[in-house]
This record gives C-alpha cells, structure tokens and sequence, in this order.
C-alpha cells in the first residue's frame, strides 16, 4: 500500500526486511512512541503496541510486562544513555532494529531546537553486533544501505556509497 509513496529510502528497506523475517500474525512492542513507520506497519497488516514515550533508560516496565512476540526499535538505541539496559530486559524471542550508523566524516547528531533529540550513541555495525551478543541476543539477518542526499558537497558525495543504516535480525539465545 505504502510501497510507492514511502517518504524515504529507509521506510522502504526497514518494511522490506521486516517482512522477510516477522508474519503479520505475530504481535510487535514498537519502542517509541508511534509514528509515521508504526502506521506503516499496522497498514500492512500487523498488530503494534508503541511504548509511550517513557524515558526507556529509566522506566523499563512498558518492556518488561509485555507479552509481544516481537520487540521493533527503529532509529532508537543511539538516543538511550543505557541500551544494554534495555535489550536485557526484552522478554520477547524475537528483535529486529535499525541503528544510523557513525560516519567518520561526520558528527554526531543533535539538535539545535530540542533537546531531546540527540545521539548519545553513534554506532559502527560491530558495537552494536557485540552489544546484542552480551544481552543474550543471535543476530540472524543484517543489513546495510546508503542514504544519499540531493545536495553538492564532499559529505553528499561519500554518503553516496558510505553506509548510514544498519539493520538487524535477531533471537534469544
């Protein structure tokens, strides 16, 4: 439905890779509050239950009373003080998450109007491949893809082959 009108490259990979691994028939925790890709997912067909806005690094309880089969965190653990943290307390068997990656040629994010809105974590895919294996998590799937922008420029440039995304598929140990 949202195939041809998906308001980026990313929406289109994320529904794409989430397919492949997770039926609608299975019910989903979305970490965050919901969003345009909550609505995406549920237009597609499947049941989710978005978290509330919660500081996730200090109220843990939406994740660790839910009986949600699958746990979906998109574009959130680099904002968490404490992803371990978080990924500890998922009672669910299956995760599948997207991260920006850090890119060398660029800072760390964060806003200049709100101050929620900013990157404590920039991961490389390794960090995140070794912070899912010390919380009992099995990476089954993972991938990767760019993000080029319509601008001129020496970082426009790299982010034409550099990677920006990284998602991955993973189960409980």
């Amino acid at each position: 439905m949202y195939e041809k009108t998906f308001p980026n490259k990313r929406f289109k990979h994320t529904l794409h890779f989430l397919k492949k691994h997770i039926h609608t028939s299975e019910s989903i925790l979305d970490l965050g509050v919901s969003n345009p890709f909550s609505d995406i997912m549920i237009s597609e067909g499947y049941t989710v239950t978005n978290t509330t806005g919660e500081d996730l690094d200090e109220d843990r309880s939406t994740i660790e009373n839910s009986s949600a089969e699958v746990v979906t965190a998109f574009e959130i653990f680099e904002h968490l003080l404490s992803p371990y943290e978080v990924l500890k307390s998922i009672k669910a068997e299956k995760l599948v998450l997207s991260i920006p990656l850090k890119l060398w040629f660029s800072p760390a994010y964060r806003s200049k109007t709100d101050k929620w809105d900013r990157h404590y974590h920039e991961f490389e895919d390794w960090q995140l491949d070794w912070l899912l294996e010390k919380t009992g998590w099995t990476i089954k799937d993972r991938q990767k893809w760019t993000n080029p922008v319509k601008k001129i420029g020496i970082r426009p440039l790299l982010r034409q082959f550099t990677p920006r995304y990284y998602i991955v598929y993973a189960e409980r140990v």
